[in-house]
């Protein structure tokens, strides 16, 4: 298992928070309850250390050693802005509360993480009016840790447009340097729904606050363009029919789109997702939003109604379109597809990249946050 400081995987989908962190952590202990996911983690890592279960059916005893980090990407669909609004009492990403539990229970062991991190969609902020947030920020702060949340996009790392909450919390018995945290909030980081929420929490939240002050990212040199494939694999090119019926389901405005793509007289990649819109009688209809602007659109998984991503070439008069292969999907989470094995079935390999958390991400707040945070001696106690 290494030398790395030990870490635990909570909701661990396909390991992209373990690709993330890299080698100088070690991970003990994962846990993922769908079987799929599963498999492909342990494809990658093997299965040293991975519990396929529920988490509510997980106890302490399950739990080796003393961890510097538990990290949690547990369930968004209830919290999402497309979920039915059930937020944590959903039976989805309700399960933040076995695990909390778990937490908790360590917490009395004397066997607590120095850092937590939880990560979810941005509606997770505005989720039940706030509630759902508030709820997140009270269990740290009764459980003795302190939450500095931020939200970081993607697209700082990648041409994918993906922002995602991160609350990183740490023991209120550890050490913060003064270089980690600001005194007021950064507009990179802490975008205005995440201020708002910090303004709607009692005092003895806001008091265990912390702004988290992280550098600004070196920008990222990959366009869209550098991880599309000209021969893709997995996946077909649409016929001329299946492109027609796409451009006719594009609004007037987002046609002005292809056709100034066809002025530019060279290939132009953009990407493609069918959304429901209201038309101007006010019924519901299905609608093709293009964009050609470097960036994807956030990968999703295809459950629930959500449509894939579709990928668009435009030539000149040539329009050409396709689903984002598997492989294509891995690159835009940040993972290497010459050293992940992809499932085979595309809807699998499509989901386990959508329900993922961007690899670049993860290693920037490694680098710039946990494994500073992680060095940080224990407060000496009061004689």
């Amino acid at each position: 298992m290494g030398r790395g400081r030990e870490w635990y995987e909570f909701f661990a989908g396909g390991g992209m928070a373990r690709l993330g962190l890299g080698e100088r952590w070690s991970c003990t202990f994962a846990n993922e309850i769908c079987e799929k996911k599963a498999a492909s983690y342990g494809a990658r890592f093997g299965d040293g250390g991975l519990r396929i279960a529920d988490v509510a059916a997980l106890t302490t005893a399950d739990l080796p050693g003393t961890p510097v980090l538990a990290w949690a990407s547990f369930p968004c669909q209830d919290l999402s802005l497309a979920g039915a609004g059930e937020g944590l009492n959903g039976g989805r990403s309700g399960t933040f509360k076995p695990f909390w539990k778990l937490m908790v229970a360590l917490r009395a062991e004397g066997r607590a993480p120095k850092l937590v991190v939880l990560e979810n969609v941005v509606g997770a902020i505005t989720s039940n009016s706030g509630r759902d947030f508030q709820h997140l920020i009270r269990s740290l702060h009764n459980s003795g840790w302190r939450a500095g949340p931020i939200v970081i996009d993607s697209r700082h790392f990648l041409p994918q447009s993906r922002p995602r909450l991160f609350i990183v919390a740490v023991s209120t018995d550890s050490e913060v340097p003064d270089g980690l945290q600001a005194a007021v909030p950064n507009r990179l980081w802490h975008p205005p729904g995440l201020r708002m929420a910090f303004e709607s929490l009692p005092a003895s939240l806001q008091g265990s606050w912390v702004w988290w002050d992280l550098p600004t990212p070196t920008a990222s040199t990959a366009g869209l363009s550098d991880l599309i494939e000209e021969k893709p694999i997995g996946v077909e090119w649409h016929t001329p029919e299946q492109t027609a019926r796409l451009l006719s389901q594009m609004s007037a405005s987002n046609i002005v789109k292809v056709r100034r793509a066809q002025q530019l007289r060279r290939r132009v990649i953009g990407t493609v997702y069918r959304r429901t819109r209201p038309d101007d009688a006010g019924e519901k209809v299905q609608r093709a939003e293009v964009r050609f602007d470097g960036v994807a659109g956030c990968l999703r998984t295809p459950v629930g109604g959500s449509s894939r991503q579709i990928v668009l070439f435009v030539e000149g008069g040539c329009v050409r379109s396709r689903l984002l292969s598997a492989r294509e999907a891995a690159k835009l989470m940040g993972v290497d597809p010459s050293d992940y094995p992809i499932p085979a079935n595309y809807n699998e390999a499509y989901h386990l990249f959508g329900d993922g958390v961007a690899v670049p991400v993860v290693r920037y707040l490694e680098q710039h946050l946990l494994y500073p945070l992680s060095t940080q001696p224990a407060k000496e106690k009061a004689a």
